[in-house]
């Protein structure tokens, strides 16, 4: 009797060895250890597939592996950590409570993420992936996106670099309670940071160049831009409220110590309202109320410095009809512009029924004010003042 108990374990115990085999061929090396300063506990006995930090796993991916493969690995709370490399391929993340982090080589080789062929996005956060963090890594050459989150909430992405994706660099849209700092976006035909229908997000300390816009914000609530590097791009920075979209209204938008100057780059968007945004603007703030733009820098931009209209013009600029509009309430409400120092801008206007200005305002919308701005032009000449 003993015997057959005996065999009957051994029975049961045959495949899973087997199966924890597998595990570690499949896996093959993508096992980092935890933080040396803190107790590690391995999750499967003393197995490395993974190891358990304060109930993070932590797994390691490197060079010629897939990224892809660990996450579908790793599953919900879990750490990645991406040695240096290229790395052909898009991945998507599912999972909650998800971290990724590049690693640098000993002579600062990095760890990018480029497009196969064919590819929409780098890396597309989906919903319900929340608590989502990134770092470290270059996204490059994606059809359309480089970093793309919708419906997640609670994501931190920092020292993330996106080139040349074919819209957006970094584009968090129906997304709440994140930030994006230290980062860097170059090279996309519609923004490089772009927050769309979104609410309580963070933009701050982060470059964008070489854009059609370098920083959006469209139809979105309780947004803080600051302490950005906008330039070299067709528009700074554009705070707007959009037709078309789920969330109709944009509001509590904060514009703050940013520097925004030489934006003169000829416009390359291909279609959508993007195309009507007009090369050499610094700042434009579009239908959006209840918001401030204050303490920043806005020079060397050919057209305008500060603009504040209804969205009906950029609407006009990109041929779009008005009755596009007609599910918005298009004019700027209650906006305060105040503490900027706007010069040198509006001295090489394109051809457009505008005067080059430093600052602009198109006379539509209740309550807007100006106040202690530094600036050589404006149109009207007296703008209204705050009480």
């Amino acid at each position: 009797m003993r015997n057959q108990r005996k065999n009957k374990s051994m029975v049961r115990f045959i495949p899973i060895v087997m199966l924890m085999a597998m595990l570690l061929i499949s896996c093959d090396n993508l096992v980092v250890n935890g933080d040396e300063n803190r107790p590690v506990q391995s999750v499967i006995n003393e197995d490395k597939v993974h190891l358990s930090v304060d109930g993070l796993s932590r797994f390691s991916v490197k060079s010629g592996e897939s990224i892809q493969l660990v996450l579908d690995i790793a599953g919900p709370n879990s750490v990645i950590h991406i040695e240096p490399g290229v790395y052909s391929e898009g991945f998507t993340v599912n999972h909650p409570n998800v971290r990724i982090t590049g690693r640098k080589g000993p002579n600062d080789e990095k760890v990018i993420i480029e497009n196969p062929g064919g590819v929409n996005h780098g890396i597309n956060v989906r919903p319900g992936a929340n608590n989502f963090s990134l770092s470290h890594v270059e996204v490059r050459g994606f059809d359309r996106n480089g970093v793309f989150l919708i419906d997640v909430d609670g994501f931190d992405i920092r020292h993330v670099v996106t080139t040349d994706n074919g819209e957006y660099g970094i584009y968090p849209v129906r997304s709440v309670n994140g930030s994006v700092s230290h980062s860097v976006a170059s090279g996309h035909a519609d923004a490089g940071f772009y927050v769309g229908q979104a609410s309580d997000i963070k933009l701050s300390h982060n470059s964008a160049y070489g854009n059609v816009i370098g920083i959006e914000v469209s139809n979105s609530d309780d947004i803080l831009v600051s302490h950005n590097k906008t330039y070299n791009n067709s528009a700074g920075i554009l705070a707007a409220l959009l037709p078309g979209r789920m969330i109709n209204q944009a509001n509590r938008i904060v514009l703050t110590q940013n520097e925004v100057w030489d934006n003169n780059l000829p416009n390359f968007a291909e279609e959508g309202l993007a195309t009507g945004v007009p090369s050499g603007s610094g700042i434009l703030a579009i239908g959006i109320d209840h918001s401030v733009i204050d303490n920043n820098t806005v020079k060397g931009n050919d057209f305008l410095g500060i603009a504040l209209a209804s969205s009906l013009v950029l609407g006009q600029l990109a041929g779009l009809p008005e009755e596009l509009f007609s599910d918005i309430e298009p004019y700027p409400d209650y906006v305060r512009i105040v503490k900027n120092n706007v010069t040198e801008n509006g001295l090489n206007p394109p051809d457009l029924p505008f005067p080059g200005v430093d600052l602009l305002w198109d006379g539509s919308g209740l309550e807007n004010c100006w106040e202690k701005n530094r600036f050589e032009s404006s149109a009207p000449l007296h703008l209204p003042d705050c009480n």
